[in-house]
């Protein structure tokens, strides 16, 4: 969603393509950089927390994204965006690392990229449908509330050692 619709929202509030670039490019280089730190957490803090935080991030930066319209708010949101997808991403592989054998640990990881990856694409297409039915702005807000409920799933799903 973040990939196709926020440029869209950017070109309807008018930015050129250099603010658009910088905007979008936040989000992957916080989401990039931020890794190199949120791994080693993913190490030591509990890694439900970790999760629950990062997606509970997630949603909340995509519900503000319709209602922001300043340069540096968007900026903000996309880095907010960012973080949270860098306490999540290493933190599952870890989770699955570690609540694995390791003569499975491959295929595990493997079934859950399939899965994600699956998730993207579903994503895509809700979102995509949904602003085309209502409105892009509609597209966001329910993406954010679906990776809000996600954080709750693990909230309440995820065993509390992990």
């Amino acid at each position: 969603m973040i990939w196709g619709l926020l440029p869209i929202v950017l070109l309807s509030l008018h930015y050129d393509s250099q603010n658009i670039g910088i905007i979008t490019a936040i989000y992957p280089t916080v989401w990039g950089f931020g890794q190199l730190i949120t791994g080693k957490m993913s190490d030591v803090y509990s890694k439900k927390k970790m999760l629950l935080w990062g997606m509970l991030l997630q949603g909340i930066a995509i519900l503000f994204i319709p209602f922001a319209t300043d340069f540096y708010q968007l900026a903000a949101i996309s880095a907010f965006l960012g973080l949270g997808t860098a306490l999540v991403y290493p933190t599952f592989l870890s989770a699955i690392a570690q609540a694995t054998n390791p003569h499975q640990r491959a295929e595990s990881i493997g079934t859950f990229r399939l899965w994600r990856d699956l998730g993207y694409a579903i994503g895509a297409i809700i979102s995509g449908i949904t602003a085309d039915l209502f409105g892009v702005n509609y597209a966001i807000i329910l993406i954010g509330v679906i990776t809000i409920a996600s954080s709750l799933i693990i909230e309440i799903r995820m065993p509390k050692d992990t």
